[in-house]
Formats: C-alpha cells, structure tokens, sequence
C-alpha cells in the first residue's frame, strides 16, 4: 500500500534489476520507437463533454503515450467540476499504463476532495472458477485528506501478489509460493515459469475475483476502453495496442456533511485504529523510506542511470 503527502518536492524513486519485462524497459522501447519514428509524435489529447455537468469523458489515442497528460486534464476537470457539483467522475479511454494509481490523485489531494482513481490492465487472472486470464490486475487507489496530518492514501491492485515477484522468481530459479498463481491447466503452481504461462490469482479469492470485475467494468464499459483480455501485455513489441481504460472519482466533503463534520469523522476512525500499537497507517513505512531518501539520497546502479540519462535526453514533441 502507498499512502502519504503528495506534491512536486515529494518524489519516490525506486531502483530496479534489469528485466526485459520492467515498466522502465516499456518507457524506453515506447520512447526509442519515438526517436525512429517521428511522425508517430506522442499522441493526441482530446476531451469529450457528454453534457452532464459533473460527468467527463478524457479520450487518449496512439496507445496512451500521453498518459501523464491526459492524468494532469482528468485531475483538473475532476477538481473543478466537483467544487462546483459536489462530484465528478472521470473515465480516460484509449489508454495504456498508468503508473501507481494514487500518483494521479495529487491534485485531488491538494483540493481537499476525497478521491479513487482506478484501472484495468492486461489479462493477468481468471474469472473465479475459469482458467484463462481474463481480468487485468486492476488496480484501485484512494485519497482520504485530513486537517493537519499528511492525507490517508491507499493503493493496492487486485492480485495476490505483483506480477514482477514472480518474474524474478522465474529468473532466480526459486520456487513461489502455494496461492500466487495457477498454471495454463488452472491447477496452482509453485513453478513461477510455469505461473507466467498461467494465471496470477486474486487477493482474498472470491472476493478479490469480484473487486476485479468491478473495476474492468467501470474503467470499460462506461468509457468503452478494452478489456484486459481484448489487450496484450504491456511488456511486448508484438501484440494488440493496450487500449485500457482508467477512471478518477472526485467527491467534495462540504457537499455531503460538511467539510468540518468530514475531518472530525476521519481522526475519530484513524486515532481508533492508532490505538492499537501494532496498527500503521497505510503508507507510513513508505514515507520514513521517502525522507530518508530525501536526506541522505539514494544509491542508483550505473547501468540504470545511464538508462534514465538516455532517456531524459529523448526530444518531446508536442
């Protein structure tokens, strides 16, 4: 779970082994194709009012690739419209990979509206009881603001486990463990090689089948994004275009109870929970790990730094 304060001078950066699979590979096959092939430029950006005032369509094209922009114009049509209704809901279609979810609810946070931001991906499990992937990982995030305390984040997807722990396993040879996933007969698997050839299973079973289920069809059938198993994986050259789809939901406290009764409400839940001494807030761990990185930095392998250099270097189009 990630959880904390949100804002340009509060920066997570993570290193990473070099896998053909990584999100960092994705970005640059996604950027080199770029820089070959110009004319591709960085897709377009196009907004589709339906007419209700609190209700927005974001359309992005070319295989998502200006995923960030289109987050930043989701945000801000979500903030200004719920100020102004109370609510707003926001579907991004055409879409690709998304990042962590809870990232594009920065602005919301910032706005003093609660939010969730939702996703689906490629087919990475089954429905519950099938044996083929059907649904994506899906992930799913909220934003909780508070009165003085850093606002309450919570971001999960809906597998037992990240698709990149297996991978790893698989590379390292070690077993996994019993609950992960299944393999292509739907029969569960310690083999991570064999899970990748399978299915990853949800978290908390049935339940988790169906929180899947629940984000395919907001982040779909209300966009008309694919499915995940209308899409291939992130992760490949070869394949159909990830055309995913995304959703951001914006509530505004003072159009229900008031924003005073809200902010009571939340610390009386968060100082119950705290009582206990072993409970931590989801994302506290997080944000120690993030202002120590702060502080004393962070140690970035060579060979990932000269990637991200490279990177940085590539032409923006417009």
């Amino acid at each position: 779970m990630l959880g904390g304060r949100f804002g340009p001078e509060h920066v997570n950066v993570a290193t990473q082994r070099r896998d053909p699979g990584s999100l960092l590979n994705w970005f640059e096959r996604l950027i080199r194709r770029r820089r070959e092939c110009p004319e591709l430029g960085f897709g377009t950006l196009e907004l589709l009012d339906t007419g209700a005032p609190s209700v927005l369509a974001h359309r992005c094209d070319w295989e998502g690739s200006t995923i960030v922009a289109v987050h930043e114009l989701a945000g801000r049509e979500a903030v200004k419209r719920a100020r102004e209704y109370g609510v707003a809901f926001v579907s991004v279609t055409n879409s690709n990979h998304f990042g962590v979810a809870a990232y594009h609810l920065a602005s919301l946070a910032a706005a003093d509206l609660v939010g969730l931001a939702l996703g689906n991906s490629p087919a990475a499990m089954p429905a519950w009881g099938g044996k083929r992937p059907l649904f994506g990982t899906n992930p799913l995030a909220a934003v909780f603001p508070r009165r003085d305390g850093p606002a309450l984040v919570i971001d999960v997807s809906l597998s037992a486990v990240a698709r990149g722990k297996i991978m790893v396993a698989a590379r390292e040879g070690k077993p996994i463990p019993e609950g992960w996933a299944v393999d292509a007969q739907g029969h569960p698997t310690t083999d991570p090689r064999a899970a990748l050839q399978g299915s990853m299973l949800p978290a908390g079973g049935v339940k988790g089948a169906m929180l899947a289920l629940i984000v395919e069809l907001l982040a779909c059938a209300l966009s008309g994004a694919a499915y995940g198993f209308e899409s291939d994986s992130f992760f490949t050259e070869e394949g159909r275009p990830t055309r995913i789809g995304q959703a951001l939901l914006a509530v505004d406290p003072g159009a229900l109870a008031g924003r005073e009764v809200y902010l009571e409400r939340i610390e009386t839940l968060i100082t119950a929970m705290t009582a206990d001494p072993e409970v931590r807030l989801p994302g506290e761990r997080r944000l120690r790990a993030r202002d120590k990185a702060l502080r004393e930095g962070l140690a970035v392998p060579d060979e990932l730094l000269a990637k991200l250099r490279d990177l940085a270097e590539a032409p923006s189009h417009a």
